[in-house]
């Protein structure tokens, strides 16, 4: 039997819901325009045959109010004087909530609405289209829905307000919930914010504070200084310094070699080099070092995994590092460790353009799988001698801090 029963029609009305389509028509209920639903009745044939499951099949349908259904009346010699169902209507939005078992969603959405009326025009005519655009996210968010509007009423009240989120003062608000509602209130910023309130340029969750002119988290710069001449006074000589992104790029120093490495240990224990400092890396991340103007007249470099990523992170420090030198990642200290070699889970497969001719063989030699498969030399696993043997085998660099006559005052900001 393939006649529409009830379960087909709550199916149909389900998937007007699942489109938000029963919600936009209680923000608009004059465009809401009466919903003809298939149906699929009893042939000649099925009538005269399946009786009984007829008689079932009409009291079943009988017995949808929510539904309008158009009868046709017919004398059948079986049925005697009866009527066949010949359409199915949803003459309303509320009543097809009802036939789903949505009224009680349905008001708690229409409420939401009303509220967001009662706003002043400004507010309430952008947070309306998106209540029309997004009606099922706006359900879902219906407890939230007053705080919501309350960090959008404040943003639009203080654009751009240089402090931390967890300075607004909102009753019922704090700094978690902003955080964790970062992406819906995103959208509702961008249609409620004045233009010149929002810098384009951030995106994404981790944009949102420098995208609406909150001050963001600042991001720091762990560094060691391997040259006692440089040391800062009065902290003990294992010099291991963490500074924001701000101060790091306004150092007044004379530093004349940066190492960065990507491993902890490593940078621990990085030996005293004269003139330098070791920075511990951040992976992807050398976007922090960028505002650094100083380090542009410095040696730099970086010492990374000898693996396809760690050539992918080298070519991406020089993309903000022009001059930036690998260190350790050259065929010879790859062969040299055959006993140390292990594998790298999913290596990297695209082109780096940023490599120098050597550091594109080894890349391409561990690309192309030409030694072994998925090969990777972890930097640890680099013996300490051949560490030493490589730094002092660097040129010397003139006026360096360490052949300077006498020690520099380091001031540091």
């Amino acid at each position: 039997m393939t006649w529409t029963t009830r379960a087909d029609l709550r199916a149909q009305a389900q998937k007007l819901w699942d489109k938000g389509e029963l919600l936009r028509a209680l923000l608009a209920p004059a465009n809401w325009q009466p919903r003809r639903l298939r149906l699929v009745v009893p042939s000649s044939t099925e009538l005269a045959d399946q009786i009984d499951a007829v008689r079932t099949w009409l009291a079943e349908l009988h017995n949808v109010p929510q539904v309008r259904i158009v009868w046709r009346e017919f004398t059948h010699r079986l049925l005697g004087q009866s009527a066949l169902p010949m359409q199915a209507w949803l003459d309303t939005a509320q009543a097809a909530c009802a036939l789903i078992g949505k009224t009680q969603e349905a008001q708690r959405f229409d409420a939401l609405a009303q509220t967001t009326r009662t706003l002043e025009a400004a507010l309430a005519h952008p947070l309306q289209i998106w209540l029309n655009q997004r009606p099922l996210t706006a359900l879902a968010l219906a407890v939230d829905w007053p705080r919501l509007l309350a960090v959008v009423q404040w943003l639009q009240a203080h654009p751009r307000p240089g402090i931390y989120l967890r300075q607004v003062d909102l009753q019922g608000v704090d700094s978690k919930f902003i955080e964790a509602q970062r992406g819906v209130l995103t959208e509702l910023l961008d249609l409620c914010l004045r233009s010149d309130a929002i810098d384009p340029s951030a995106t994404g969750l981790s944009g949102f504070c420098r995208r609406y002119g909150f001050k963001d988290k600042p991001l720091r710069i762990r560094l060691r200084v391997l040259d006692a001449t440089l040391a800062l006074p009065g902290i003990g000589a294992d010099q291991d310094i963490t500074l924001t992104q701000a101060d790091f790029a306004h150092l007044t120093w004379p530093v004349q070699r940066v190492f960065i490495t990507e491993n902890e240990v490593n940078f621990l224990a990085f030996p005293p080099v004269p003139g330098s400092v070791v920075i511990f890396g951040a992976g992807y991340g050398f976007d922090v070092l960028t505002d650094a103007a100083w380090l542009q007249r410095c040696a730099v470099h970086y010492w990374g995994d000898l693996d396809t990523h760690g050539f992918a992170i080298l070519d991406q420090l020089r993309a903000h590092l022009p001059h930036a030198q690998s260190l350790l990642m050259d065929q010879a200290t790859l062969l040299a460790h055959r006993d140390q070699w292990g594998c790298e889970p999913q290596p990297l497969l695209r082109d780096l353009p940023r490599l120098t001719p050597e550091e594109s063989i080894v890349f391409n030699t561990l690309r192309d799988n030409r030694l072994q498969a998925n090969l990777r030399l972890e930097q640890e696993r680099i013996g300490f001698g051949c560490l030493q043997q490589a730094l002092a085998a660097l040129p010397t660099l003139p006026n360096s801090a360490a052949r300077q006559g006498e020690a520099t005052t380091t001031r540091m900001i």
